[in-house]
Formats: structure tokens, sequence, C-alpha cells
């Protein structure tokens, strides 16, 4: 039986993928094999280090009330994205059009890196309740620098000759931002994005220690005030998971956005008819 050509790219690319991961995988089952034997051997005790069974016991016991938790932070982590995404997009837009807004606001928005987040939380509680706004506004606070940075990177980055002819053939200030400036700035606003995926469910959890009624933050704070570490690993786990998945499902939207950053891996099939001509 002759595989179709396109399935047998599709499965060449997925064994390049399972490879590249593999290592990384090793990597955590080991250390979560040593980490088993560490604590067994040492007779650690569980309020200190509790061991990788014990962990996936607790996770199991609890997976039923930690549903809502997790729809609570991933609702406030996914909402603060998106608004800290928009903010971020558009303070870039304003600062790479106006050498004026640059140098005011620039300085401003690196200055507002600098506060620590869990100074801000408390003070957004007391201006804004115990709802889903504060949350909202940490998580936002956080993602919205390394857009805007990455961003305003990719709007000033465009080639100035590229730039020139374009407005030689009559464009205006929206069509070059448009089709050339927003296009050339689109891998710099995805790898932003990248970076505030990271942060986002830390973020939201750091948001919930200020005051809430459930997310995994609530749930890490009952956790330690009832001495059960191995629930905060639970946690622990969970927001790295959710983190992850929220990287992995950038990446997928940068790819979609720009296809040319990701040329595919597999090579050209040679019975293929479509043949690339020599320069």
């Amino acid at each position: 039986m002759t595989v179709p050509t396109s399935t047998r790219r599709r499965l060449t690319h997925l064994t390049t993928r399972l490879v590249d991961v593999a290592p990384a995988l090793a990597a955590l089952v080991m250390l979560i094999v040593a980490w088993e034997i560490w604590v067994r051997v040492r007779d650690t005790a569980d309020y200190i280090l509790p061991p990788p069974s014990q962990i996936w016991s607790a996770f199991v016991a609890n997976r039923d009330l930690l549903g809502e938790h997790v729809v609570a932070t991933l609702t406030e982590a996914g909402l603060g994205l998106a608004v800290g995404a928009l903010l971020g997009i558009g303070l870039a837009v304003v600062i790479a059009g106006s050498q004026f807004a640059r140098r005011v606001l620039y300085p401003l928005v690196v200055a507002s890196q600098t506060i620590p987040m869990i100074i801000l939380a408390p003070l957004f509680v007391l201006w804004f309740g115990f709802g889903l706004t504060p949350k909202v506004l940490v998580v936002a606070l956080v993602t919205f620098f390394p857009v805007a940075i990455a961003t305003v990177g990719g709007l000033t980055g465009v080639d100035p000759e590229m730039v020139d002819v374009v407005r030689s053939m009559g464009a205006t200030r929206r069509d070059i931002l448009l089709h050339v400036r927003v296009p050339h700035a689109l891998p710099a606003l995805f790898d932003g994005l990248r970076i505030a995926a990271a942060y986002t469910v830390a973020a939201a959890v750091i948001a919930e220690w200020t005051g809430a009624s459930k997310g995994l933050g609530v749930y890490i704070s009952r956790s330690q005030a009832s001495f059960r570490v191995d629930q905060v690993f639970v946690a622990v786990v969970i927001v790295a998971l959710l983190s992850t998945a929220l990287f992995v499902v950038i990446g997928a939207l940068a790819r979609l956005a720009s296809p040319w950053r990701f040329p595919s891996t597999t090579s050209p099939d040679p019975t293929s008819p479509i043949r690339r001509t020599p320069a």
C-alpha cells in the first residue's frame, strides 16, 4: 500500500517534533524519579518536601475541587492577556508613530514595571473591590509591557528604503502602517505575546492572593494554612502546565499569522511534480 505524500510529510513532521521534545521529557522523568528516591531514602517529612507520588495522590483526591479554581484563574489570565495585548499594541502604535510620544511615554512604560505587582494588587482591590476587575488589571499590567516593547521594535525596525519606496508611490502614513509596518511587526508582536503568556497565569495567582473566593491562588493559600505542601505542589504544577499551554497556543497563532517565519522542516518530496527551480 502506498502512503500518500501528504500523510508521509505529516508523519515526518510529527516524528521531528517528538525528537525535539524527547530530551526535555527524559530529563523531567529523571528529575521526578530522583526526587522520589531522594525523599524516600532521606525519609523527609511530608510537610517539608512530599514525594511526587504523594503529590499525584493529592491531585487525584482534589481533582473535582480543582476544576472551579482552574476555570477562575484561566478566565482572569485570558481576559488579562487580551486586555494587556490590546493595551500594548495600541501604545506601541502611538510610540512608533510619534517621536514626541516616544519621548513622553517610553520612560513611563519602563517605570511602570519597576513597581512590584505585589504592592499594586492590594491597591486595585481597594479601588475596584474583590471582583474580576482587579485580577484582570494585574494580569494586564504584567503582560502589556513585553507586548508593547516588542511591537515598538517591530514597527520601528522597518527598512527606511522600503518606507521611502512605498511613500514615493503615493502611500499615506496609514497605508505605510497597515501594509508595511504592521506585517513587519507581526513576528515581534507574537514574540512579545509568548513572553507575556509565560507570566499570565502566575500574575493571576498573585492577584488572587490579595482577595478572592476561588482560583488557584486561593487554593494555594488554603493549602498553606493547613500545611498541605503536597496540594501546594499540585497547584504549582497546574500553573506551569497552564502557562505552557498558553505559550504553545500563542506559538500556534504566530504560525498562522506569519507562516513565512516557520518554513517546513520536512524536505520536499523528490517524487513531487512540483520542483523548486534552481537559481
